[in-house]
């Protein structure tokens, strides 16, 4: 029997390490200071109350209980988000115990609180989670609607563990459809992702998935490879259910390979473990691979004992998927012992949830939701292209304006500057005009001038003749006068 690890995504928890006792008693420290702001202890709860969801749900479910009581306690609804993810770890708890029905009622009360305060990443992580309990009852296109939901918004917010989370879960869809080649791309992508922010425990799901899609293939070799990466994450984390997961798989590749003494050994590896974390849909596949491996020992009365026991355990949590596989197996063994009544009612059985899983309709169900999420993630994409391109024209379009308003501004000024020109030549010819006009005046007064001054030097020139003629001079008088004093 195959053991899917489905990913259930929780919301607004720290990547905890299920080993790490120092950093729980830590926790529980913060919590129960009640010093410490009520944001603190919640949180601290909330991290507790985690570690026991996968490995002891029934504890996980009274912490939720106890932290859904104190978020309910906070006054003007400042705990919303907090009641929104105890209802989750109630949810998810209950999916470890195998219990779906509450599980789907507990994750549509989160989701409620959700969208009342508008919690994308806390919607993200119930669309999942939903999904994940609708492929848990074998309703593979209500899954697939859900996944895609999760897929989309974990996109928008860029959300890389969410967006692994639903890759996974649509990749189990696909796997149960049988379509391999699809299972395995997604699965790579997921595992991808989670590489990137080094997520230990997504990483190991997804080496256990990848390993069963191998093991469909045949090819033993590379599934067991891929069971022993995950085995080894799990170990170094304790996460138990993984541990019981990949006992229960590699069990089965030993039985696929008829090596049944280490096939058992597994097997009844795997069962221990998961009877002592109470997981109800991993001790219905443990009792199927038990069933299965008594028929290849020819032990009928003990396979039919399992497959009993383990259709049981599957009526009680609504697993149609492993009740269809349990009719396949009972068939099987009715017909070996020559009990063909009862090999035909249990293969009746068989077909009939066989045609309720895998008809026509849901098939083309779950393409049209895929076809449909690509048209709108298309639409998406042009949508986000046609505004970034009417962006760049907008901002184009601005700085054309931009330039034609600083050329605008050059060339006024260019005109004014040319007007400032304009009126000092204006002004400097005007002068100009005037100075040649004083220049005319003076050079003529200079004229008029020069004329009076040669007429009054020519004037004063012929009066000194005829000062000159008319006066005697005084050597003249001198000497008559000396002369005269001789005689």
């Amino acid at each position: 029997m195959k053991k899917y690890f489905l990913f259930i995504f929780l919301i607004g928890t720290t990547c905890f390490s299920f080993a790490q006792t120092t950093k729980l008693d830590s926790l529980l420290a913060i919590y129960n200071n009640k010093t410490q702001a009520d944001t603190n202890r919640l949180k601290a709860l909330q991290d507790i109350t985690w570690s026991y969801v996968i490995n002891n749900p029934d504890t996980a479910i009274i912490l939720a209980g106890k932290e859904l009581s104190f978020a309910k306690s906070l006054p003007d609804g400042g705990g919303k988000k907090w009641i929104a993810l105890a209802l989750s770890n109630i949810a998810t708890s209950s999916i470890s115990n195998g219990n779906y029905a509450r599980a789907l009622e507990y994750y549509l009360k989160s989701l409620k609180v959700c969208e009342e305060i508008n919690y994308k990443k806390g919607k993200a992580s119930c669309y999942n989670n939903m999904g994940s309990v609708y492929c848990g009852q074998s309703n593979y296109p209500k899954a697939m609607e859900y996944y895609l939901k999760s897929l989309q918004i974990g996109e928008e917010m860029h959300d890389k563990s969410g967006i692994g989370a639903s890759y996974v879960n649509m990749g189990i869809v696909y796997d149960f459809q049988s379509n391999n080649s699809k299972s395995l791309e997604c699965y790579f992508k997921a595992l991808k992702v989670f590489l990137e922010i080094d997520h230990k425990l997504f990483i190991g799901n997804c080496y256990t998935n990848i390993g069963n899609i191998y093991k469909n293939q045949f090819n033993y070799a590379e599934a067991i490879k891929f069971y022993s990466k995950a085995l080894i994450i799990y170990e170094r984390i304790g996460a138990a259910n993984g541990k019981a997961d990949c006992y229960g798989n590699i069990g089965n590749v030993y039985l696929k390979q008829s090596t049944y003494s280490k096939a058992l050994e597994y097997i009844l590896k795997s069962l221990n473990i998961t009877k002592k974390i109470g997981n109800k849909k991993g001790l219905a596949d443990c009792f199927l691979d038990l069933s299965n491996l008594n028929i290849r020992l020819s032990n009928f009365k003990l396979a039919i004992q399992y497959s009993d026991s383990a259709m049981g355990v599957c009526k009680e949590i609504g697993d149609i998927e492993n009740e269809r596989l349990i009719c396949e197996t009972l068939s099987g063994i009715y017909s070996k012992m020559g009990k063909y009544k009862e090999a035909y009612e249990n293969h009746l059985k068989f077909k009939q949830l066989t045609d309720s899983i895998f008809n026509e309709e849901n098939s083309k169900q779950l393409g049209d939701l895929k076809t449909n999420f690509e048209v709108q993630k298309k639409e998406v994409e042009l949508k986000a292209k046609a505004e970034a391109q009417q962006a760049i024209s907008l901002e184009e379009k601005k700085r054309q304006q931009f330039v034609i308003y600083c050329v605008g501004i050059v060339l006024l000024l260019v005109v004014i500057f040319s007007l400032f020109l304009f009126n000092r030549f204006r002004i400097t010819n005007k002068q100009k005009k005037v100075i040649e006009e004083q220049k005319v005046f003076v050079d003529i007064a200079y004229e008029k001038l020069h004329d009076k001054n040669k007429e009054v030097m020519d004037s004063i020139n012929y009066a000194k003749r005829i000062q000159t003629a008319l006066i005697t001079s005084e050597r003249y008088i001198e000497r008559n006068l000396n002369k005269l004093q001789k005689e």
